[in-house]
């Protein structure tokens, strides 16, 4: 099943439902959290939309927690001229960074470097297991990356995590081989496999479960593949106005702008 929270044409109250090929049907009742944390997947019986035309969010808005992997593609290793990590590089985004698939996503103030990362997304179900997978862009200030010793401001600001566009259940795909690409303004920049993740899913869960609590509808972030702006020479960071597609093979796509 693909799970989607969405706000339907005329209406303004968000509503979980089930994306269908281009189409959307409502589920009777409750929330795509709540499917997450109950395990039903009952085929939803509402009202059917066509999936443009309705306006997408996140599909758990503000999760309980968001997880993220640094280094963790030994190609984006080597381009960033950085070492391998022994265990999985663990940080936290913060709620506020959740936005929508389509965004926009604003440039802080204190940045002009900013960077894009086509990632993987896990999304937790109850004791511990990945309910489905996602896709997100891991936006980074690369300015505040370098000169701050920790990447709360540079990873976790207002905005920097637009992701869905839908929650695919782990039973509708095999997360170990599917391709991740990021255009810029139509220019294929970032072109990677899942099978190249240095940590797979599960030992990522199985690492951050040592000492956190994975709530139903936490996502992992699970790093990012070689071709980021910061690796060209010169680098080719974002500019206001900048159209980004993210995509995760079988997983959907992500297309927003970038404002200030």
């Amino acid at each position: 099943m693909k799970f989607a929270t969405f706000i339907a044409p005329g209406e303004s109250d968000p509503q979980a439902g089930e994306v269908r090929g281009d189409e959307i049907v409502a589920f009777s009742s409750g929330t795509v959290l709540e499917r997450l944390q109950s395990g039903d997947r009952t085929p939803a019986g509402g009202a059917t939309h066509e999936l443009a035309a309705v306006t997408l969010l996140e599909p758990v808005p503000r999760p309980p927690a968001i997880f993220c992997i640094g280094r963790n593609y030994a190609a984006h290793i080597a381009e960033l001229g950085s070492e391998k990590p022994e265990k999985p590089l663990v940080f936290l985004k913060l709620p506020l960074s959740s936005v929508p698939p389509s965004g926009p996503v604003k440039r802080p103030k204190a940045s002009n470097a900013l960077d894009y990362e086509v990632e993987l997304v896990l999304v937790m179900g109850p004791d511990n297991t990945i309910a489905g997978y996602a896709v997100a862009n891991d936006v980074s200030a690369r300015d505040l990356q370098r000169s701050e010793a920790q990447w709360s401001r540079a990873k976790g600001f207002d905005s920097s995590c637009p992701w869905g566009p839908w929650i695919t259940t782990t039973d509708e795909i095999d997360a170990a081989n599917l391709r991740l690409t990021t255009h810029v303004n139509g220019e294929l920049r970032q072109d990677g496999s899942t099978s190249d993740l240095i940590f797979k899913p599960q030992e990522l869960v199985d690492f951050i479960a040592e000492a956190c609590t994975l709530e139903p509808g936490a996502i992992i972030l699970t790093g990012t593949p070689s071709g980021v702006g910061e690796a060209f020479k010169p680098p080719k960071y974002l500019q206001d106005g900048d159209v980004v597609k993210v995509e995760v093979e079988g997983l959907g796509a992500l297309e927003h702008s970038i404002t200030t």
